[in-house]
């Protein structure tokens, strides 16, 4: 019997949902984990006993990497819609270079890649850089596995949420809404919600994320492997629920609602829903 490890990439293996998809790779000691990450968001805070960690851009990632992957989960990408619009070059840069490199990367090996798609593709692809690249880069992706014959899986998260979160208001510009209005609510701190505050998210937990993800590296093929919780909140009913005080800023240029993305392709791998936002934020306050 073979001892030899499954060897797995985690792109973006330092960031949120990275941190926590590794937390449940390692479980398995029959995986050998390494992530590849240029901390642009990621953190040392985030590093998971039982991973190798390296510090390096995804567009090089032959440079880094020389062990040949089984699987890799692509996840180390630039992923705000509305900071994008300031910052196009580094876009480009992360998301369209950067997946370049892997892409070829994946080639090389012809292993099997899992690609973090963003559910903005199906609403409003072109409204900024970031969803754009993000659109893009899917048909790239199935473009090269009916072009050079390679095993794909595109998932779509849905506002995620839960362990290991960046706080935008009070961490910069690239957190997540709830997030900030955790840390608003912890904090005593007035939270800020863009206008008009009736658009909707369905927000799902990274616990529900990451086993979707799994399920679509085990046995997944093809585009359409949405995870997506079935409840969809308002942000104004969200910072409602927080019991957060509240200050409305000007509408951006991005802002949208969303709906529910059917989850019935990944449901039929044997995904579930596990978690609830109401559940988090009740859990939150009664701490």
């Amino acid at each position: 019997m073979s001892n030899k490890k499954k060897i797995i990439i985690v792109t973006g293996g330092a960031g949120f949902i990275g941190a926590n998809l590794i937390t449940k790779l390692v479980k398995s000691k029959s995986n050998k984990v390494i992530s590849l990450d240029n901390y642009f968001s990621g953190s040392k805070k985030n590093h998971i006993k039982g991973a190798e960690y390296r510090r390096g851009h995804t567009k090089n990632i032959a440079r880094y990497i020389s062990e040949k992957p089984d699987i890799i989960y692509h996840l180390g990408e630039y992923s705000r819609v509305a900071a994008s619009l300031d910052e196009p070059a580094l876009v480009w840069d992360l998301n369209v270079a950067g997946t370049f490199g892997v892409l070829e990367f994946w080639k090389k090996h012809k292993c099997k890649l899992i690609y973090a798609g963003s559910s903005t593709k199906f609403n409003n692809r072109d409204s900024a850089p970031y969803t754009w690249s993000k659109a893009t880069n899917t048909e790239l992706i199935k473009n090269y596995s009916k072009w050079y014959k390679l095993k794909y899986a595109t998932v779509y998260f849905y506002n995620v949420y839960g362990p290991k979160e960046r706080a935008g208001q009070f961490d910069g510009a690239y957190g997540t809404i709830i997030e900030t209005l955790k840390q608003a609510y912890l904090k005593n701190k007035v939270c800020t919600i863009r206008k008009p505050g009736t658009q909707t998210r369905a927000f799902t937990h990274v616990d529900d994320t990451v086993a979707g993800i799994i399920l679509a590296g085990k046995s997944g093929q093809g585009d359409n492997y949405g995870i997506c919780a079935k409840e969809t909140y308002s942000l104004l009913q969200i910072a409602k629920l927080f019991g957060c005080q509240i200050k409305m800023a000007p509408q951006t240029k991005t802002s949208r609602s969303s709906k529910a993305f059917s989850s019935a392709k990944i449901k039929k791998l044997g995904w579930k829903q596990k978690h609830t936002l109401q559940e988090y934020i009740d859990d939150i306050k009664n701490k």
